[in-house]
C-alpha cells in the first residue's frame, strides 16, 4: 500500500519539526519553507535545511515571500497581519502540494500558543483552502513540544528568536471573524500574490 504524501510547513522554529516527526511515522513528507529574506535574513533557510536532513525529509522547497508580506503589511489593517499572512501561506502551500502530489498539509500550530492560533483565528485561516490541514500538536503545550524537540534532536537547531513576526503588530487580533478577515483580504489581489510566489518554483 502506497504511503500518503503530505507537505510540512517548516518554519525553522521548534514546533513544526516536531509536528513533522509525528506525521512522518505514517506518511511521506516533503517540506515547504517560507522565507522573508528582505526583512529577516536567510538564517531560517539554513535552519530548515538542517532540520530537513535531521528528519530525513528528502525534498525541501524554499519560497521567499518578502514582497508579498510587505504588501499585506502596507495595505491591510495591522491587527490582521498574522491571519492574512497565514492564509497566504496556506494558499501557496495548497498550490505547491498540488504540484508535488501531496494530499494534505502539516503545520506546527497548537491551540492558543500564539495570537494567530486561537480557535477562531485557526478556523479563519483554514477556510482559505480546500486541502486538509493536519495539526498534530493542536493540544500540546510548549513544554511538551520542547521535550519532544529535544528527544528527536531538532531543539538545538530550532532554538532562537522566531523571525516570522518582523512585520507583525504588537497587538494582533485574537478573535477575528471570517467576514472581517475577508474584508481585509479584499484590499489585496491575493490571487496575484499567490501566483507571483509559485512562479518561483
Amino acid at each position: 500500500m502506497q504511503r500518503a504524501k503530505g507537505l510540512l510547513l517548516l518554519s525553522g522554529g521548534i514546533d513544526s519539526p516536531v509536528a513533522g516527526s509525528i506525521v512522518a511515522e505514517q506518511a511521506e513528507l516533503f517540506a515547504l519553507h517560507f522565507s522573508n529574506e528582505k526583512f529577516a535574513g536567510s538564517e531560517s533557510v539554513e535552519k530548515c535545511r538542517r532540520i530537513s536532513k535531521k528528519l530525513g525529509i528528502k525534498k525541501l522547497i524554499v519560497l521567499d515571500i518578502s514582497e508579498q508580506l510587505e504588501e499585506i503589511a502596507k495595505k491591510t489593517a495591522e491587527a490582521y497581519y498574522f491571519i492574512l499572512m497565514r492564509r497566504l501561506m496556506y494558499r501557496i502551500a495548497e498550490r505547491v502540494a498540488e504540484k508535488e502530489k501531496c494530499s494534505f498539509l502539516v503545520t506546527g500550530e497548537s491551540l492558543g500558543q500564539v495570537s494567530s492560533q486561537t480557535l477562531s483565528n485557526l478556523a479563519a485561516t483554514a477556510r482559505a483552502v480546500q486541502i486538509p490541514v493536519v495539526r498534530p500538536l493542536l493540544g500540546f503545550n510548549k513544554r511538551e513540544t520542547t521535550a519532544l524537540a529535544r528527544k528527536i534532536g531538532t531543539f538545538e537547531i530550532s532554538k532562537g528568536p522566531e523571525m516570522c513576526d518582523v512585520l507583525g503588530p504588537k497587538h494582533p487580533s485574537t478573535h477575528a471573524s471570517l467576514e472581517r478577515v475577508e474584508e481585509e483580504e479584499a484590499k489585496l489581489d491575493f490571487g496575484k500574490l499567490v501566483q507571483e510566489a509559485v512562479s518561483k518554483l
